[in-house]
């Protein structure tokens, strides 16, 4: 491995790793984040130390977390406050729009960002901490928005089973974005809080296509076991969106009507859908991949990117960064929108209950604790 300082010009992009080293992962490279002042690169000494390398293995790290709850303003998301128990995602999807987060950790958004995984154990009792501040007013919290609350860790650090049971315990409304059917572990709780209008789930569903799926995400679930989840979940009573997200044309697109009949006919009485999103150093990642797995298709899936970006890759703007604008994003909008009411999926637009919030009592820890009730 060698550092070199980061070029003021543009480069060609990073030397993809190779394939044993990186099997069941998402992303080619794993070029550096946006902030480090250097650039490692990865060269051949003529010695095949190379093919020697490890191939990538999940690392967990520790952290003891601040604060529970992130805040947002802004005008194209449905929520304002979100809780994220993971940094990083062994899911691995390639188009993943929280990949470029791992740069703040000094880390590469590419395969370090699927292999290279944060775990804030903590984070329960800051929430619970959090909900029982003086003045606190609630509103749907959200789970799975950097990154999927579900993922395999999830299966023995359990730490979103715990931040669920602060929240019933709280009678706090909140609602999931997940592609794995480890929801269904948790089916006990978001039942009881579905059935007080507190919880909702959405799957995302990005592809009917097995082979597609295992490219672009290679640690998620098949599509035939999301269907399934959202059938569990439906028939549990628990209201459950199809995420058909994100659309990328002349790829997934042609598959708008069979995803949406899929999840009507499994139990989804809701469903979204977002334009693929290429922040920051996605955009390379995202063409590595296409150049490994689609090459044919590759120019003309670039071409209609940019259509809908206004001639660019991306445009971080309000409303647009999610629909894109144009022809294309007009299309694709109306084939969405048309399909839906066809089947009904956007009649109904649920919104959680907040009236039945009561705040958890505090525990102490260096702040006064709650007097317990005699009765």
């Amino acid at each position: 491995m060698i550092a070199t300082p980061r070029p003021s010009l543009p480069t060609a992009p990073p030397q993809p790793v190779a394939p044993d080293r990186r099997r069941g992962r998402g992303t080619v490279s794993n070029a550096s984040g946006r902030f480090e002042p250097y650039v490692r690169t990865e060269e051949d000494d003529g010695w095949d130390v190379l093919d020697s390398l490890e191939p990538f293995r999940t690392e967990v790290t520790l952290e003891a977390a601040r604060t529970a709850i992130t805040r947002n303003q802004s005008p194209d998301i449905p929520f304002d406050r979100s809780v994220n128990p993971y940094r990083g995602c062994e899911h691995g999807c390639v188009y993943c729009f929280a990949r470029p987060t791992h740069a703040y950790l000094g880390l590469s958004p590419g395969l370090d960002f699927e292999s290279r995984l944060t775990v804030k154990p903590n984070i329960a009792e800051l929430l619970r901490r959090e909900l029982s501040a003086p003045g606190y007013k609630p509103r749907t919290m959200a789970l799975g928005t950097n990154t999927d609350p579900y993922q395999p860790l999830e299966k023995t650090h359990r730490l979103t089973r715990r931040i669920l049971e602060v929240l019933e315990e709280a009678r706090h409304p909140v609602g999931i974005v997940t592609k794995s059917a480890l929801v269904l572990r948790d089916l006990d709780i978001l039942s009881r809080m579905a059935e007080q209008g507190l919880a909702k789930v959405a799957i995302s569903l990005t592809t009917l296509d097995p082979t597609l799926a295992r490219q672009m995400e290679p640690r998620a679930p098949t599509p035939a076991r999301r269907l399934e989840t959202i059938a569990r979940l439906a028939q549990a009573g628990v209201p459950v969106t199809a995420l058909t997200a994100p659309i990328i044309p002349s790829l997934n697109e042609h598959e708008i009507d069979r995803l949406l009949e899929s999840a009507k006919a499994a139990g989804a009485s809701e469903a979204g859908y977002v334009l693929l999103r290429l922040p920051h150093e996605i955009k390379d990642l995202f063409q590595e991949w296409l150049l490994e797995n689609h090459p044919a298709k590759m120019r003309r899936i670039l071409s209609l990117i940019r259509d809908t970006r206004g001639g660019k890759l991306y445009d971080s703007g309000w409303d647009v960064r999610q629909k894109g604008e144009g022809v294309v994003a007009w299309t694709i909008g109306r084939r969405f929108e048309m399909a839906s009411a066809r089947l009904g999926l956007d009649r109904r637009h649920l919104r959680l209950r907040t009236d039945l919030f009561v705040a958890p009592p505090r525990k102490g820890r260096g702040e006064p604790a709650d007097q317990l009730s005699l009765f």
